[in-house]
């Protein structure tokens, strides 16, 4: 799939970050937009950006965490649109702190957005694009934290980690379809889920000095999520399979492979993975 002129592009967290860059990226070819965002306003806001690109846009508020919302949302889209040619399942939210600090309310809404926001928009797009029979692309966006432990994101890691295998099965299981799955993994990438990340068990003021740190940390990296957008793209064009984004994903992954013992003693000690 290397011309996406006229094709119908889901991203779902279009509103801001790596949704937003990968949305106006896709513009720029030309494709057709269908946004999703549980923020209309961020979502709007991207949706203006690319009709000042010359692209159609067309922006939903959603909760992909919500399976009726993402079932209404899916059945209403394909009536008025049509089946995307690429599902882009980008929507995630960070959280950061001890496992054992971790809240079962925690637990429920990330594993809600990261994972079965993920579930849902393969469950109810995939089948449409077997039906349809003329191939696709689902993307999902993963994280370079599925590739090892870390003792500072051990929840957010377990959510990544488990979209980085769904994505392998479905890739395997899609294949003979003429579909192509890509699982995303960046690394530290400069955008607004530093901010918003919620640490657990440290006090408001403490997580507030943490959330700051991380954010000067990311901005000195100032790695942009454009530079994600364009491996997507260049996922879709040769359908590639697992794709770390920024160097230190790609180091993290031949670390885990090379010599996972060392990867886990520094993890003990280090923010490996962060």
């Amino acid at each position: 799939m290397n011309d996406f002129r006229g094709r119908l592009i889901l991203v779902t967290g279009a509103g801001s970050g790596i949704g937003r860059a990968t949305a106006l990226r896709f513009a720029r070819e030309g494709a057709r937009l269908l946004l999703a965002d549980i923020d209309g306003s961020w979502c709007e806001q991207t949706a203006a950006l690319a009709a000042r690109m010359g692209a159609t846009a067309t922006a939903k508020v959603v909760d992909v965490s919500d399976a009726a919302a993402m079932e209404a949302f899916a059945a209403e889209s394909i009536a008025r649109l049509g089946v995307p040619d690429i599902v882009v399942n980008n929507a995630g939210i960070g959280m950061a702190g001890s496992l054992l600090d971790t809240t079962l309310a925690d637990w429920e809404r990330l594993i809600g957005v990261n994972l079965w926001g993920v579930i849902h928009g393969c469950r109810l797009f995939a089948p449409r694009l077997v039906e349809r029979g003329r191939g696709g692309h689902i993307v999902n966006v993963a994280s370079a934290a599925a590739f090892a432990p870390s003792r500072v994101l051990p929840a957010y890691s377990t959510t990544k980690a488990a979209v980085l295998m769904l994505s392998e099965c479905l890739r395997i299981e899609l294949a003979d379809a003429g579909i192509g799955v890509s699982v995303i993994c960046p690394g530290i990438i400069n955008t607004d889920i530093v901010r918003s990340t919620r640490w657990v068990g440290v006090d408001d003021a403490e997580a507030q000095t943490r959330r700051e740190r991380a954010v000067r940390m990311y901005r000195r990296r100032n790695y942009g999520p454009e530079r994600v957008a364009e491996r997507i793209l260049s996922a879709v064009r040769r359908n590639r399979a697992v794709v770390p984004v920024a160097p230190e994903a790609h180091l993290l992954r031949l670390a885990v492979r090379a010599a996972p013992g060392t990867v886990r003693r520094l993890a003990r000690s280090t923010n490996l993975g962060s």
